[in-house]
């Protein structure tokens, strides 16, 4: 029998949460939701927003762009990267690490329990 539990974070409502280099300068994150619920959830500005992006970053607000994909269930995120891609401070070549403080967003309190995939 499936298990039942809270989803806590933006991870345990998505299929999946990556990042990606989007050229030298640019960094380029994707939340995949399970469903519409979870998608509705994430898209919503009262929870993600520019100004939410910037503070788990670093970065200026007003430099974040935040792409919502209804039909696919998919945010996408971009924003510069603090350093250029190959530098001497780049810590991260392939920012394939940057999409962790995004998966780990906690959810609101009242977020349905879900069955567990399985």
């Amino acid at each position: 029998m499936p298990e039942t539990r809270t989803p806590r974070t933006v991870a345990d409502i998505s299929l999946e949460v990556r990042s990606k280099n989007a050229g030298p300068f640019w960094v380029t994150m994707e939340v995949f939701l399970r469903d519409t619920a979870g998608y509705t959830l994430v898209a919503d500005p009262a929870f993600l927003d520019t100004q939410v992006v910037a503070g788990l970053y670093g970065v200026a607000a007003e430099t974040v762009q935040i792409y919502r994909i209804p039909a696919l269930n998919v945010v996408k995120i971009s924003f510069p990267r603090p350093v250029v891609q190959g530098s001497l401070r780049d810590r991260d070549i392939h920012a394939g690490q940057h999409h962790v403080p995004l998966a780990l967003l906690p959810l609101p309190a009242s977020t349905p329990s879900r069955t567990a995939p399985g």
